[in-house]
């Protein structure tokens, strides 16, 4: 069985996907995540639309200690240099109360920068309330010692890419969610799919 049998072009069997993916091993679960094209991407984020609300303790779970890295394996709808990381951590809580610091990892990031953002919990007034968005208009006030250096996101190819961006997610399962990006309060044509390592 793969992750294709669960889309199908007239449905989502989102329940069924969600169970599939909870009892497979960590590594076929990212493996299966990571495999699905931007056709998938987009019909998986309109399927999650009622799914259960997401919160921050999803992307870095309860007992994690602040400032202890967890990796997020992703893959984007961009036709190419579609495969990354976004590495998250919870914030030291009497620096930032319940917000989540983090960046993105992979290839280009020599170029484009480490798009540094700031998780937080969604509101009724935002495009998605889902529970959880990825905002790079706010900038973390610490990081992951061993993290790279912070560069705004209106520096190098950062302003193209970042800059002004937020990406709402839905939860897919335990450990996977969707996203799909927005600047200035408008959707963008671009999905990604994230699975948590454990």
């Amino acid at each position: 069985m793969s992750l294709q049998d669960f889309l199908q072009e007239d449905r989502c069997d989102l329940n069924g996907l969600s169970a599939w993916l909870d009892q497979l091993p960590p590594q076929s679960r990212i493996d299966a995540a990571v495999s699905i094209n931007a056709k998938m991407q987009q019909q998986l984020w309109e399927a999650a639309a009622d799914a259960p609300r997401l919160s921050l303790t999803d992307f870095v779970p309860d007992g994690v200690p602040p400032l202890t890295e967890v990796i997020h394996w992703g893959r984007n709808s961009l036709p190419l240099f579609s495969r990354f990381q976004k590495r998250f951590c919870r914030a030291q809580p009497e620096v930032a109360d319940n917000l989540l610091w983090g960046y993105n990892e992979q290839k280009l990031r020599v170029l484009t920068g480490p798009g540094y953002f700031v998780a937080r919990e969604t509101t009724a007034e935002e495009l998605d309330d889902a529970g959880v968005v990825i905002d790079y208009t706010l900038e973390p006030e610490g990081k992951v010692p061993e993290w790279p250096r912070y560069i705004p996101n209106n520096r190098r190819l950062s302003r193209w890419i970042y800059n002004g961006t937020r990406d709402y997610m839905r939860r897919v399962s335990t450990h996977v969610t969707i996203g799909r990006a927005s600047r200035a309060g408008e959707w963008l044509p671009n999905w990604f799919v994230l699975c948590r390592a454990e």
